[in-house]
């Protein structure tokens, strides 16, 4: 019994450990510095006959410090770029320094690297237009040559392990794009898989991971890794998102700089130190990534810049101000460097669309580095987080509607005027069909381009459109600021007299609509729910479906305006029951500031019998909780 407790405790000893996996920290300097004083390996020139291509073909090959054909080794095949060869890697990488520093240090598995021209044409150097479609073509059909060719070759004349738990590929732009291509593509035959700033031709997610279960089960490691500022992020940060999106476990690593060497050897200085070892997922996240720059700032600026976990990285140079702030959902203190650079990190941010500004020395100021939006009666910045949930307002691969611009003059307001009007696809040639319409009211502080451009209005529809969940329909964005103070009844009537007078009237003789009440729609956020309250409810004659967005008689302020409406409702509910075939009433949880004005219209709304449908979605006072309205509203249309 105790020989058996002895060599259980030597078991757990030798064992426990090997499932322990630090997070490897990116490279400090001189990590690829020769050293004269360690072992080194060995890089040479192969040849194999490829049948793929039907020519012989080189390839470089690295084999570790005290090489020994004697004994077994994994495999990592590292690929180029698309203006490379099978020497790239050697030329800008020097990838057998790295390795040799690495061994010396104890942090890598003795493998065997082999670097191939990953250009599989008879003429495969990189001259010319490296462009051309049969170059390009050349690395796609590199997949056949390095399955049926080369592997067999270095099967046959070293000494390797021939299972997927010892072969590992990985890539730099072009030969990132091919090892997730051909990683993912073939799990038999890849468990570590690392794409340095892949480039274009990467696949899409949904074609590299067709099952997410499947890769889960298979891959030991995948590894997404780029420059905070290279160009082509977008390819890496997409796969992640599919990735993260389907519960796939991966390493995504964004590191400051752009798409060079600086960047890619660190990749193989982190991607090699954990493959061909036990691998612990739970330290996955623990890699923080530099962040990427958000899609709403302006042309090559590089802050703010969003993380992973949704922190927002904001940076400003003001050397002669004092204090300097960052006004985002809460007040963030910039701290100053010596060069007059303010810098910041925030909080976790929610997914979708926010408003922010910078305070300059107690000064508003909208961010130069942010494009600017009509909110909070103002120019402001706004900045957009990446959705990793239903990606509904992505821009996709589907037939895309219009958004165009009507000026008129208004009889009501005595001026010139502008709406936003979305056409579904197809609506020109369509001549002869008769579209529903929704008319769809912007918040207060806001106007017209509100959710045209922070609601993401016609990403929106155009997916739905696609995948049949909603109707083709026009939707009409107008500007409900016609003079006054907002919330008062004078301005809510002076708007409805616009709508009805004016707004429906121009639609219904200028685009080729449905003028029934069975096809109209009418639907708002906050002010502009209450402008649907005031006008929709008064007029079901018109709209037989009704959207209220975070919003609800404001009490005291408009309680004799509520009292009067309720009156109506009293009067009318038979009737407002029939003629309404949708009152949707949505809020962004208790966090949103019309929470509970709402709620008290809907106890209202139940004493006086009348029917609606009642929705939450968490997210506040806010345009990611709008967008998710907008998307769910839509599908109740016109059915």
């Amino acid at each position: 019994m105790k020989k058996t407790i002895f060599n259980l405790s030597i078991f757990l000893l030798f064992t426990i450990p090997a499932f322990t996996q630090n997070v490897v920290e990116q490279a400090s300097p001189g990590f690829d510095a020769l050293r004269t004083t360690i072992p080194h390996g060995r890089i040479d020139t192969i040849s194999y006959h490829s049948t793929t291509v039907g020519s012989q073909r080189k390839a470089l090959i690295y084999t570790p410090p005290g090489f020994s054909p004697q004994q077994k080794y994994p495999v990592l095949y590292l690929l180029h770029g698309i203006g490379g060869d099978e020497k790239e890697w050697l030329r800008g990488g020097a990838p057998q320094v790295i390795l040799d520093n690495l061994y010396a240090q104890g942090k890598i598995e003795p493998m065997i690297v082999v670097m191939p021209n990953g250009r599989a044409m008879k003429d495969d150097r990189a001259t010319g237009n490296v462009m051309a479609p049969d170059k390009v073509q050349a690395f796609a059909t590199f997949e056949k040559d390095l399955l049926n060719d080369l592997i067999p070759y270095i099967q046959k004349k070293y000494p390797v392990y021939t299972d997927k738990d010892h072969r590992a590929i990985a890539g730099l732009s072009m030969g990132g794009g091919q090892s997730l291509n051909f990683g993912l593509g073939n799990l038999d035959k890849f468990a570590w898989i690392g794409g340095f700033s892949s480039a274009p031709n990467t696949k899409t997610p949904e074609q590299l991971v067709p099952d997410p279960a499947a890769a889960k089960r298979q891959i030991k490691l995948l590894w997404i890794s780029c420059g905070a500022s290279d160009g082509l992020i977008t390819f890496s940060k997409r796969t992640h998102e599919y990735l993260q999106k389907n519960n796939v476990p991966h390493i995504y690593y964004i590191e400051p700089g752009v798409h060079d060497f600086k960047v890619w050897k660190n990749g193989l200085y982190m991607f090699s130190q954990l493959i061909f070892k036990p691998v612990d997922t739970a330290t996955f996240s623990k890699y923080q990534a530099e962040g990427i720059s958000a899609e709403t700032n302006v042309r090559n600026a590089k802050y703010p810049q969003v993380s992973a976990d949704h922190r927002v990285i904001f940076r400003i140079k003001a050397p002669e101000a004092q204090n300097v702030q960052v006004d985002l959902g809460r007040k963030y203190h910039m701290v100053k460097d010596t060069g007059g650079l303010w810098t910041v990190t925030t909080d976790s941010i929610g997914e979708g669309f926010h408003y922010y500004s910078l305070l300059i020395d107690g000064v508003a100021v909208a961010d130069p580095a942010s494009e600017t939006f009509y909110g909070m009666g103002r120019m402001a910045s706004g900045i957009e987080i990446p959705f990793t949930g239903n990606n509904y307002y992505a821009l996709k691969d589907v037939p895309h509607g219009d958004m165009r611009i009507r000026k008129y003059f208004s009889k009501v307001t005595g001026s010139w005027r502008q709406l936003y009007i979305y056409t579904p696809p197809g609506y020109d040639k369509n001549t002869n069909g008769k579209y529903p319409v929704l008319y769809i009211l912007h918040g207060g502080g806001e106007d017209e381009t509100g959710w045209a451009t922070q609601g993401k209005t016609d990403l929106i529809i155009d997916n739905l459109i696609a995948s049949k969940k909603a109707e083709p329909m026009l939707i009409v964005m107008p500007d409900a600021n016609v003079g006054g103070p907002a919330f008062d009844e004078s301005v809510l009537k002076i708007f409805e007299s616009e709508l009805k007078d004016v707004i429906i009237p121009l639609v219904e003789e200028n685009f080729h609509v449905d003028t029934s009440a069975k096809k109209r729609a009418l639907a708002g956020l906050s002010m502009g729910g209450i402008h649907t309250l005031y006008t929709g409810i008064k007029n079901t004659d018109l709209f037989s479906y009704l959207g209220v967005f975070s919003s609800g008689w404001m009490q005291p302020r408009q309680s004799s305006t509520a009292a009067a409406q309720y009156d109506f409702i009293k009067a009318n509910a038979p009737t407002i029951n029939n003629n309404l075939k949708v009152l949707w009433i949505a809020m962004g949880g208790k966090e949103d500031i019309a929470y509970k004005n709402c709620q008290l219209m809907l106890e209202k709304l139940d004493e006086l019998k009348i029917k609606h449908t009642y929705s939450e979605y968490p997210g506040g006072h806010t345009w990611p909780v709008w967008r998710n309205n907008m998307f769910n509203f839509a599908q109740q249309l016109f059915k």
